[in-house]
């Protein structure tokens, strides 16, 4: 049984993930409305990562037989400033999570909770590819930010996931 604090700060993490899950979304539309495709479509998956995320993290409560609290989220934000902004505020957003996620880690350290601990290493791992994702979108959009299609063709070439990962947790519902 995973220490109730960790439960706590995870059922926490699962409304963040649902939150940047609906960040995404917000991201995609924008982009989705611009013509961009390619964009769009980064951003849709980027969506259902997230969303895959918090049912991991359902999936792990359920498993060990802890109580699942699905919280509120804020709106996200819809409205942006031009193509850098939403990657930007993606970057930020993937900065956050990180952080909230070591957080996640330290308390299972804390409370020497093995099973949580080795559970958050996986997301521990995803986030830096996450941070590495949107630092290099940003450069690219940044530098690219009076040419889309160049932006375009970027994503095309470089967005392409490498398949399931075998090693993540399971998902709840899938």
């Amino acid at each position: 049984m995973p220490a109730d604090r960790f439960v706590q700060q995870l059922n926490a993490q699962i409304a963040n993930e649902l939150a940047a899950h609906n960040q995404y979304l917000a991201c995609a539309v924008y982009y989705d409305a611009l013509t961009m495709p390619q964009m769009a479509a980064f951003f849709y998956g980027q969506a259902a990562e997230e969303r895959d995320h918090a049912l991991m993290m359902v999936q792990y409560l359920l498993d060990t037989d802890s109580t699942v609290e699905i919280g509120a989220v804020a709106a996200a934000t819809s409205a942006f400033d031009g193509v850098v902004a939403p990657v930007a505020l993606a970057l930020e957003q993937e900065k956050r999570v990180t952080d909230q996620i070591n957080e996640l880690y330290r308390t299972a350290r804390e409370e020497i909770d093995f099973a949580s601990e080795q559970f958050m290493g996986w997301f521990i791992t995803e986030q830096v590819e996450e941070v590495a994702t949107m630092s290099d979108l940003l450069a690219v959009v940044t530098r690219n930010r009076d040419d889309v299609e160049q932006i375009e063709e970027y994503v095309a070439r470089e967005a392409g996931g490498a398949g399931a990962d075998p090693t993540a947790p399971r998902i709840a519902g899938a």
